[in-house]
């Protein structure tokens, strides 16, 4: 959102320039992204957390401004003419829940034109369209003092009241961006004595808009239940600047405030009169009980005993009340005010009490600790297969922990954790895969000219089982492009699935484990014959390979794309390996090779597997060296040369060992059906 600090001028005077104001302003917490322009036309980019909506206008960052400076506050005091006649108006409010105050101002007798010069200035200085005298009165007081009103043609509202109230089931509104909504029970509406004039704290309704040919307006300043605002919104798509404030906490004091400022800027630029007393019904008080602030607290908290004033300076340039309480030590009941929502807890009064103070003020010290550290039960684990990765040329990156139902259904298998109140629909669920993610983060690097990529997270995976939650943790491998670096003149191998094998062998390896086999047992989203799973001691650990080629297009991935997922609370129930060392052999190795031509369907581990059952003491490896398909091979079959080495630690092996040993080698691989080549 952006911000005019010449605007800020005209509720407190300070005198550092405005570079040097927009530093301070972000060491305190409210953060300055950019600036731009110059001199009166200086406007700053701000980057607001949510849970300081009072910050979101002028006047909020001006009382963070006097406090910083210690300059006086000026207040927001409307002037407005003695009203005349009495009030024919009603207020009635039947949702209690969802509306706990309404305020409001009639208006007659005004002429509808375009602002003054000054007012329409300010407004575009923060990306706001001028449109009216009386919708940018509404407008310009958002932007000043943070709370959102709104006004009605009151000619077009019949029967002489408001009630807010639910929406009823095949009801319509049409909204100020003339879309025709249909309401449901859950829409928070305004309403007239027949219609829905409005949704509540997101937009008003089209048929009462402000127009050249009004004359009498209502003017709204409300408070409405946050929940409530941000279900319509979300269901009608609709994210206003009022339900962007509504929705993160409105101030339940400001409505009689901010419906007075508009009715005088309404007055002052066109004209009319003020029909009878404010309007005011209040369905139920939204009171904040008192904190008690402790000094000792600050103290132990802070590590340094600030003054008594500059506490009190601090917390009432803020808009806190402090009341000294009885006691051995000192403290104060603290009473909060009704715009600062997100205070709530004698902590939160300590951290305004340091960011105002300034974090740089203090010096630099470690806390106390008279304990241990204490590694987490996995943390040689974790340590282990990070700097694994990372020797393996991955870099390590963070997704959303929140995917879109469609990812959820695509990628798993199991139930569910839905969102009660998700940013999006594209986040509407916890996740309980780490591949959407992976998928994103991928595409994202290609997108924007990235082709070799090398991506790993570790993080959980979320599943509900009943009305409780299980987290598991996983890793999930993401790598595309160039196996290795290009040699001068030669371009890259690419990827494939025998790389995205051979790392996940990488990682595995350092777990102790009795058994460890793959085969092709694995998702859907995996391409077929290009992708494996490892089962590690009768648990899957691992599984890996190329991602769909439609799955690939429907992610916008241009290139094959490999990932691999470890399931780390199974991995982790093996024990690391523990380094030995082992002195080397003083007697000669014998190596052996054997050609042997295999039926397409048996596949090396079959074959390792029965090799390695003859149980022969002085065999050390058996490998693949080379594989052939074709020539003289007939089809569905393929040539595998093998090498066998063979060598003891206490002796020189005899040529009749190997012999007999060799022997009983061919023999298990003819058992597989395997004919051995000349």
């Amino acid at each position: 959102m952006k911000l005019s600090p010449q605007w800020l001028r005209e509720f407190v005077d300070f005198s550092v320039n405005y570079h040097q104001l927009a530093d301070d302003l972000t060491l305190a917490g409210i953060a300055v992204e950019s600036v731009s322009g110059e001199g009166e036309s200086t406007v700053f980019e701000m980057e607001i957390t949510t849970n300081r909506p009072d910050a979101m206008n002028h006047y909020g960052v001006a009382r963070e401004v006097s406090a910083l400076y210690d300059r006086p506050l000026k207040l927001i005091e409307p002037k407005l003419p003695p009203a005349r006649g009495k009030q024919d108006f009603n207020i009635e409010i039947a949702d209690k829940g969802g509306c706990a105050r309404y305020t409001a101002r009639i208006l007659r007798g005004v002429t509808i034109q375009p602002s003054p010069e000054p007012i329409a200035k300010r407004l575009l200085s923060v990306d706001q369209r001028p449109i009216n005298n009386a919708a940018d009165a509404s407008n310009y007081t958002l932007w000043e003092m943070g709370h959102p009103t709104h006004a009605f043609d009151l000619d077009l509202l019949e029967g002489g009241r408001i009630l807010v109230r639910r929406g009823f089931t095949g009801e319509t509104l049409k909204t100020l961006d003339g879309v025709e909504r249909k309401l449901t029970p859950e829409d928070l509406v305004i309403a007239d004595s027949h219609k829905p004039v409005a949704l509540a704290g997101v937009m008003g309704g089209f048929d009462t808009m402000i127009t050249e040919k009004t004359k009498n307006i209502l003017i709204e300043s409300a408070w409405f239940d946050p929940v409530a605002v941000r279900k319509t919104s979300r269901r009608h798509g609709l994210h206003t600047d009022a339900s962007h404030r509504f929705e993160r906490g409105a101030d339940y004091g400001a409505t009689p405030l901010a419906c007075a400022r508009v009715a005088q800027r309404i007055l002052e630029s066109a004209g009319g009169e003020l029909q009878g007393e404010q309007l005011d019904a209040v369905a139920r008080p939204l009171d904040q009980a008192p904190v008690i602030l402790r000094l000792f607290e600050i103290r132990r908290i802070l590590g340094v005993a600030l003054g008594m004033n500059e506490i009190l300076r601090i917390l009432r340039h803020l808009g806190f009340d402090l009341m000294p309480e009885p006691g051995e030590e000192p403290e104060f009941a603290v009473q909060i005010p009704s715009w600062r929502l997100d205070v709530e807890r004698e902590i939160d009064l300590i951290e305004e009490i340091a960011r105002l103070h300034g974090y740089d003020k203090f010096a630099n010290t470690l806390p106390a600790h008279a304990g241990a550290v204490v590694d987490a039960p996995d943390a040689k684990k974790d340590e282990k297969l990070r700097a694994s990765l990372l020797s393996l040329g991955y870099n390590e990156a963070i997704s959303s922990t929140f995917i879109s139902h469609e990812d959820a259904e695509q990628f798993s298998s199991v139930p569910v954790i839905e969102l009660a109140n998700p940013l999006s629909e594209e986040a509407s669920v916890m996740r309980s895969s780490m591949v959407p993610g992976m998928l994103h983060m991928l595409a994202y690097n290609l997108n924007r000219g990235s082709d070799d990529v090398r991506l790993f997270e570790s993080g959980n995976v979320f599943e509900r089982v009943g009305a409780t939650a299980d987290e598991h943790k996983r890793i999930c491998l993401g790598a595309t492009g160039s196996a290795v670096a290009p040699v001068v003149n030669q371009a890259g191998r690419p990827f494939s699935f025998f790389d995205a094998k051979g790392d996940v062998e990488s990682l595995l390896y350092p777990f102790q484990h009795r058994a460890l086999y793959y085969d092709a047992h694995v998702a859907e989203y995996y391409h077929p014959g290009r992708a494996a799973r490892a089962v590690m001691d009768g648990a899957t650990v691992a599984q890996f390979g190329q991602i769909h080629p439609e799955i690939a297009s429907a992610h916008k991935l241009r290139q094959e794309v490999f990932v691999a997922e470890l399931f780390l609370d199974r991995l982790y129930k093996h024990s690391l390996r523990q380094v030995r060392y082992q002195a080397l052999p003083r007697y000669p190795a014998v190596q052996r090779d054997f050609s042997f031509v295999f039926d397409g369907s048996v596949g090396f581990e079959r074959i390792s597997h029965a090799v390695g059952g003859l149980g022969l003491r002085d065999m050390r490896s058996f490998v693949p060296v080379e594989i052939f398909r074709g020539g003289a091979i007939p089809a569905g079959k393929y040539s595998l040369l093998l090498r066998v080495a063979f060598q003891s630690g206490e002796r020189t092996l005899r040529e009749d060992e190997v012999a007999q040993w060799s022997a009983q080698i061919i023999q298990a691989l003819e058992g597989l059906g395997g004919k051995l080549r000349a």
